[in-house]
């Protein structure tokens, strides 16, 4: 009996494990494994840094940088023609989305990723270069349009763990994202105008001292290098094999059926395969998928927007409703929440998720987040150490509601479609995304 068991097993591997299918070594890879996927996860978390690091490392120096240009007549424009260097990225994101999707799914994530990458490394560093308005606003356009990476690293990371690791790889993304939203803006902060900041060690009459913005998208450049290094190694996850005659089956309990049954007719198999064949269903009427996709607009234009708000609120004078924080003090904030949210995401929302369920995670952090805003102005009239601790409180339990909901609907969105669409699907959304974040600060001002 025991010897009929591996006959079978054996007989599996290689009747359905194409040998030359990067896909079928993956899903070979995750059936032999065991133990938490160290490696998967730094893959995917140092990915999706570098990829994140550009989108808002500008906005500490970018009021700085549109004055030097000198594209504003007066000094009360700088915010208007800065807001389309701001959008520029967002743009270009947005209209090239579905196509790096596509792309993903027909040629593979890794290509998308590696391309991306050395887009990254090319065009954020000439925009650190940049001599006038006009060359700002195309690097930054041509960086959001050729840099695909996320829609991709969200498919990818849904193929690459094993079905108890699911919530952890989009958790993962998630982290990864957030965390470099935050170390961005301080890279800009710290590293921009060094010959002012710096004088001891950079001179007004070096490389620095003529650009000085070039600092700190150099710094993110040199990271991304590094990275592209890594993604050299990357596994491919899509399946590159012709289905018409069978289907390429992982080492499932199914999986062992369907063996018996094609050693008893291997031609009534093939018939059975060939006549199960579906056309692929319609993206934009698979509801499951764009309900996801709708949500997930909202609330990134909700979280575009408070992201804008809290910085304005927190520094704002106290008769006006605000907090009068310094940019020291906010950053403070931040920092804590940044902590705590990497330890959140990485070691309690899979356990969350496991035990309430992906759908439920999201509702109940879409409907806690209403009632925890609300108290926000009500913090105001708090001061001393019982302001500092509530205020780090209600932000670490706002970014922990953001990023279980978030989280949870990247896993929705991809497991709502198969592995030959999930790179368009991934496209999809991040192109309605980018549009409702382009709009998010706009609307969070005028509020």
């Amino acid at each position: 009996m025991a010897e009929e068991e591996n006959n079978r097993e054996s007989l599996l591997k290689k009747e359905y494990y194409y040998p030359d299918c990067p896909g079928c070594k993956v899903d070979q890879y995750k059936a032999s494994q065991r133990g938490f996927p160290f490696r998967d996860v730094f893959n995917i978390w140092i990915i999706v840094v570098a990829c994140s690091l550009p989108i808002s490392s500008l906005f500490p120096f970018l009021y700085f940088m549109i004055r030097d240009l000198k594209i504003a007549k007066r000094e009360e424009d700088i915010a208007f023609y800065a807001g389309y260097v701001g959008s520029a990225y967002m743009l270009g994101r947005a209209l090239t989305s579905v196509v790096w999707g596509v792309v993903a799914d027909r040629y593979g994530r890794k290509p998308v990723i590696i391309i991306g990458t050395v887009t990254l490394i090319i065009f954020n560093t000439l925009f650190g270069l940049s001599v006038n308005y006009w060359m700002a606003i195309a690097t930054r356009f041509l960086l959001g349009s050729l840099s695909g990476i996320l829609g991709p690293m969200k498919a990818y990371a849904s193929e690459i763990f094993r079905e108890e690791y699911q919530a952890l790889g989009m958790s993962t993304v998630s982290t990864a994202w957030g965390i470099g939203l935050v170390i961005g803006p301080a890279l800009g902060g710290f590293f921009a105008q060094p010959a002012e900041k710096y004088p001891n060690i950079f001179s007004q009459d070096s490389f620095f001292g003529r650009f000085p913005y070039f600092l700190p998208c150099f710094c993110i450049s040199l990271f991304a290098s590094g990275v592209l290094i890594f993604a050299f190694w990357l596994p491919e996850t899509l399946h590159k094999h012709d289905d018409k005659n069978r289907s390429c089956i992982t080492d499932s309990f199914e999986s062992l059926e369907n063996a018996s049954y094609i050693l008893t007719d291997p031609n009534q198999s093939r018939q059975k395969t060939e006549g199960e064949q579906k056309p692929k269903k319609s993206l934009l009427r698979n509801w499951p998928l764009m309900s996801s996709i709708i949500v997930y607009c909202v609330f990134s234009l909700h979280e575009m927007a408070y992201n804008e708000i809290f910085s304005l609120w927190a520094v704002s004078p106290k008769k006006f409703g605000g907090l009068s924080y310094t940019t020291e003090d906010v950053g403070e904030v931040l920092a804590i929440t940044g902590i705590a949210l990497l330890v959140f995401q990485m070691f309690l929302y899979p356990v969350v998720e496991t035990i309430f369920g992906t759908i439920m995670v999201c509702r109940v952090s879409g409907a806690l987040t209403i009632p925890l805003l609300t108290s926000f102005p009500y913090i105001a009239f708090l001061s001393g150490v019982t302001l500092f601790v509530v205020l780090n409180l209600a932000n670490m339990l706002k970014s922990f509601l953001a990023a279980s909901l978030i989280t949870g609907l990247f896993i929705l969105q991809n497991k709502a479609v198969d592995q030959e669409q999930r790179g368009a699907a991934n496209g999809i959304s991040m192109t309605a995304m980018s549009l409702f974040k382009a709009v998010g600060p706009a609307v969070g001002g005028a509020v």
